[in-house]
C-alpha cells in the first residue's frame, strides 16, 4: 500500500480503448501533458482512464437518487488508481445549442451584472426596485413578451408559404406542409372543408387564401379519404393546421436539425418591434447604469465592459470590483473581444473551452486535478503565452493540471510529459516516457521527441505563381467593416490572425457566386453524424461496398441474402433486440439508466444468420471492428474499397475502426474524414478547397501527412485557402492573409497580405514574429 501522502497519482493495468495494459505514475501538483500521435491512447490515459476514475469514486458518494440526475461515464478498465483526488474535467464537447445561452451565461458574468443593475442602477423616479431575475430574458419576470426573450420575432408571408401559385392544393401549392401522409391529410381535410383543391393557387379567393395559410383555428372534420382499388382506407377525425401555425410550431418544438432547417425556409426573422432585439421587458430597460442599459453593456466586449464599471456608490463599488475581477482571467485568455451577449453556439469549441477555463479560475478550488482537452486548439500563438500562465495559476492554486496537447510550447511549458504511442490505434496504448520533458530526447521510438527538440525550420519551398484572383468583397459582416480581399488561384493561401479578428468570417464570403469559382467544397469541423448509427463507414460510403461483397459470396447468394440484409439500419439481417444499435437501454431503479451490450447479439448489432456469412473467414461485425489500416489489407484487391480506405490513411485516419460511431469522433477527425470523402470522388474540374483549422488535434508527425495531401491537391490544378494557427503550416503555404490586429472591435481588417517571407516581416502585424521564428 502506499501512503496517503504519495505525491504520485499511480495507474496500473490501464486497458481502456487500445492501453495494453499501462502503468504510469504521475506526479500531483504539477502541470503535466499528455502528448502522442493522434489515436495513440492519450485521451484513453487522461479522460477515459484518470478522470473517469475520479468522476466513478464521487458517485459513489453520491445518494442514489441525485446519482439518477448525472450522466455517468461508467467504470474505466483497469486495476488500480491511487493518490488520485477528485477532478474537474473541461472537454471541447458542448452541450446542445442553445440560442438561450451566452457568454454571459456560461461564464456566470451575466448574473454579477444583474445583481450591479438590480442594486446599483439609476431607476426611473417613482420606479420601484426590480429584482435582479428582472433583468434576465431567460426568466418570465424578465423576458420581453413580444419576443418571449428571444429578440427577433419569426413571421412568414403567402409568397414564401406558396412559391408558385400556378400549382393546385393538391399539386402541393403549400410548399411549407409536410411530404407523405401529414400533407395529404392536411389537403383531404381542406377538401373535406369545402377548399377547392384541384384549382391552381392564384385562382382561389382572396379570403379563402388568407384562411388556409394564417387562419388560427383548428376544426376537426371526418375525413373519408379518396379508395384506393389496393388498399381499404377508414373514415377518421382530421384535425386541420394553418400553413403559418405548422411552420412557426415545427420551428419552435422540433429537435430535428433537419425538419428546423426546413421550416426556417418559410420565415423571415426580425428584431422583435417590442424590445428592438434587446429581449427584455421595458421596466428593465428603464434602468441604467453610467447611462447606459444592461443590453447596451452586455453588447460591449468585455475589454471595454470592464473599462466603464466605474462610479456609483459603496454597493456598485464592491459588485464592479467583483465584476472587473471575473473579467480579467476571460481577457488574459485572449477573450476580451467577446460580449456577454454573444450567443454560445456562434462560439468555436476552443473558446467555449478557454471560458469554463477561465471560470475555474475563480472557483477558488484547489487540491483538485483539472483534465484539458487541447486548451490550446484555434489559439493564435500570441495567445498561446497567455494559456501557459493561466494554467500556471490553476497550479499554484494548489492544483494538478493534466492536459491532453498537441501544441509544442505548451508541451515545452510543462514539469512533466506522458509520451504514448509509439503509433495510432494497435499501434499505439504504451506509455514511451513519463517524466521532465527534458529527457524525452533520449526516447527513440517517440514520434514527439524529434519535433520536441529539432527546431531548425524545415526546407524552403519555392512559392507557386497565382493562375489568378477569387475576389471577395467589400464585406461588412460581425466585425469586418469594407473589407476587400483577393484569394489566388491555384496556390495554397493562409489566412492568420489572433482569435476574434475575423478569419472565419472572411473565408465564410467565398462561395460559388464569386465570380471564377467553378467547385468550391467547405470542409468543416461539425459532426459527421449525431447518432451512434453514423459511423466512418456509412459516412464514407465505404459500407455500401463491403455489403455488396457480402452479398456476392456464394453463401449470401445460397440463402437468397442481398444487400440489404447486411445493413444494421433495416430489419432483417440486424438484431432485433437492439435493433442492430448493438445495445440496449437497461433501467434501474433509483439510478440512471445505463447502457449495457446486447444480451442477443453482444454487440454484434446481426442476428446469427447473418454473423454466419463470411468473406475469408471474417463476419461483416468482424469487418466493421476492424481498424481503416487493417481493413486496407484485407480488401486490397476489391479497388472501390482499397481507394475508399487509401484516402482515410492518407488523412492520417488509419488507427479508427470501420464502425466507429460519429459520436465518439472529435472535430478534427470528422474533418479529416469530410476531407478523405470528398479525395475519394472522381476530380471534376477546379475546386476550391475550404479548411477552417485543419491541424486541429493533430501531432506534428500527422500535419505533415495531411499537408502534403493538401499541396498534392494544389499541385492537381486546384485552390486550398486554409484558416490556420499552425507556423510551420503557414510557412509552408505561397500565399498569407493576415486579419487584426486585434480581436472584436480591434480586429477585421487585412494587416497583411503576401508571400510568408514578406508577412513574417510586416509591421504591426501580430502574426508576423512568430512566422518569422519558424521561416526556412
Amino acid at each position: 500500500m502506499h501512503s496517503p501522502h504519495d505525491p504520485y497519482v499511480r495507474v496500473r493495468g490501464a486497458r481502456e480503448h487500445n492501453l495494453k495494459g499501462v502503468d504510469v505514475d504521475i506526479p500531483r501538483d504539477v502541470l503535466a501533458v499528455f502528448t502522442g500521435v493522434s489515436g495513440s491512447g492519450k485521451s484513453s490515459l487522461a479522460f477515459g482512464t484518470v478522470y473517469a476514475e475520479a468522476q466513478r469514486r464521487y458517485f459513489e458518494s453520491v445518494a442514489p437518487y441525485a446519482r439518477r440526475l448525472i450522466h455517468q461515464v461508467g467504470a474505466p478498465k483497469v486495476g488500480e488508481i491511487t493518490g488520485l483526488p477528485p477532478a474537474v474535467s473541461l472537454q471541447q464537447r458542448r452541450a446542445a445549442p442553445t440560442s438561450r445561452s451566452s457568454v454571459g451565461t456560461v461564464t456566470n458574468l451575466s448574473n454579477s451584472l444583474r445583481m450591479l443593475f438590480s442594486r446599483a442602477g439609476t431607476y426611473p423616479p417613482g420606479a420601484e426596485r426590480l429584482d435582479s431575475d428582472a433583468f434576465s430574458p431567460n426568466t418570465a419576470a424578465g423576458a420581453c413578451p413580444g419576443c418571449h426573450g428571444l429578440g427577433r420575432v419569426h413571421e412568414t408571408t403567402e409568397e414564401l408559404l406558396v412559391p408558385d401559385p400556378s400549382l393546385s392544393v393538391r399539386e402541393g401549392a403549400v410548399a411549407a406542409w409536410p411530404g407523405a401522409w401529414q400533407g395529404k391529410n392536411l389537403r383531404d381535410i381542406l377538401d373535406t372543408l369545402g377548399y377547392d383543391v384541384d384549382r391552381p393557387w392564384r385562382d382561389l379567393p382572396a379570403e379563402q387564401r388568407e384562411w388556409i395559410l394564417f387562419t388560427d383555428e383548428q376544426p376537426v372534420v371526418t375525413v373519408h379519404p379518396v379508395r384506393d382499388a389496393d388498399r381499404i382506407q377508414r373514415p377518421y377525425q382530421g384535425t386541420y393546421m394553418s400553413a403559418r401555425r405548422y411552420v412557426l410550431k415545427t420551428f419552435s418544438d422540433t429537435r430535428s436539425a433537419t425538419l428546423r432547417a426546413k421550416a426556417e425556409r418559410f420565415l423571415t426573422s426580425a428584431p422583435c418591434p417590442a424590445c428592438g432585439g434587446s429581449r427584455l421587458r421595458p421596466e428593465a430597460l428603464a434602468v441604467t447604469f453610467g447611462g447606459r442599459t444592461i443590453a447596451e453593456l452586455a453588447a460591449l466586449p468585455l475589454t471595454d465592459l470592464a473599462g466603464l464599471l466605474d462610479g456609483g456608490g459603496e454597493t456598485a463599488r464592491v459588485l464592479t470590483a467583483d465584476l472587473k475581477s471575473r473579467i480579467a482571467p476571460v481577457v488574459e485568455l485572449g477573450l476580451g473581444y467577446l460580449s456577454l451577449d454573444r450567443a454560445t453556439p456562434t462560439l468555436s469549441a476552443g473558446e467555449l473551452q478557454r471560458l469554463r477555463l477561465a471560470t475555474q479560475l475563480r472557483s477558488g478550488l484547489f487540491g483538485v486535478v483539472y483534465v484539458l482537452d487541447e486548451p490550446s486548439a484555434g489559439l493564435h500563438p500570441a495567445d498561446t503565452e497567455a494559456l501557459l500562465t493561466v494554467l500556471e495559476r490553476l497550479k499554484a492554486a494548489g492544483n494538478s493540471v493534466f492536459v491532453v496537447e498537441h501544441h509544442l510550447e505548451v508541451v515545452r511549458g510543462a514539469d512533466w510529459v506522458v509520451d504514448v504511442g509509439p503509433g495510432a490505434g494497435e499501434h499505439g496504448g504504451r506509455v514511451l516516457y513519463s517524466g521532465p520533458p527534458a529527457e524525452l530526447a533520449s526516447v527513440e521510438e517517440s514520434a514527439t521527441a524529434v519535433f520536441l527538440f529539432d527546431e531548425s525550420p524545415g526546407p524552403a519551398r519555392e512559392v507557386r505563381e497565382p493562375r489568378g484572383w477569387l475576389t471577395v468583397g467589400p464585406v461588412t459582416r460581425h466585425n469586418l467593416r469594407g473589407v476587400t480581399a483577393g484569394f489566388p488561384v491555384g496556390v495554397f493561401t493562409a489566412v492568420t490572425g489572433v482569435s476574434g479578428s475575423g478569419k472565419s468570417t472572411l473565408i465564410g464570403e467565398l462561395t460559388e457566386d464569386v465570380p471564377g469559382v467553378e467547385r468550391l467544397v467547405r470542409v468543416d469541423q461539425k459532426p459527421i453524424g449525431r447518432t451512434p448509427r453514423s459511423n466512418l463507414a456509412t459516412y464514407t460510403g465505404l459500407f455500401d461496398v463491403v455489403r455488396k461483397v457480402f452479398a456476392g459470396t456464394e453463401e449470401a447468394r445460397a440463402r437468397g441474402y442481398g444487400v440489404g440484409r447486411f445493413s444494421f439500419n433495416v430489419a432483417g439481417g440486424r438484431c432485433e433486440t437492439c435493433q442492430g444499435e448493438g445495445f440496449v437501454s437497461v433501467e434501474l431503479l433509483f439510478l440512471p439508466s445505463t447502457y449495457a451490450p446486447c444480451p442477443d447479439c453482444g454487440g454484434a448489432r446481426y442476428n446469427p444468420e447473418t454473423l454466419r456469412v463470411r468473406y475469408r473467414g471474417r463476419s461483416i461485425a468482424d469487418v466493421l471492428d476492424l481498424t481503416v489500416e487493417a481493413a486496407a489489407e484485407f480488401f486490397a484487391d476489391t479497388p472501390a474499397a482499397a481507394r475508399s480506405l487509401g484516402t482515410l490513411l492518407d488523412v492520417g485516419l488509419g488507427y479508427l475502426r470501420l464502425g466507429q460511431p460519429a459520436t465518439e469522433l472529435s472535430g478534427g477527425e470528422a474533418q479529416r474524414i469530410k476531407l478523405a470523402s470528398e479525395l475519394q470522388r472522381g476530380r471534376r474540374g477546379h475546386t476550391v478547397y475550404l479548411l477552417d483549422e485543419p491541424t486541429t488535434g493533430l501531432h506534428p508527425a500527422d500535419v505533415e501527412v495531411l499537408m502534403d495531401r493538401l499541396h498534392g491537391l494544389v499541385d492537381a490544378g486546384h485552390t486550398v485557402v486554409v484558416v490556420e494557427h499552425d507556423m510551420t503550416v503557414v510557412a509552408d503555404a505561397d500565399w498569407v492573409i493576415d486579419l487584426g490586429p486585434g480581436g472584436g472591435d480591434r480586429g477585421g481588417r487585412i494587416v497583411a497580405a503576401g508571400p510568408p517571407a514578406r508577412v513574417a516581416r510586416a509591421e504591426g502585424s501580430a502574426t508576423g514574429p512568430y512566422l518569422a521564428r519558424v521561416m526556412p
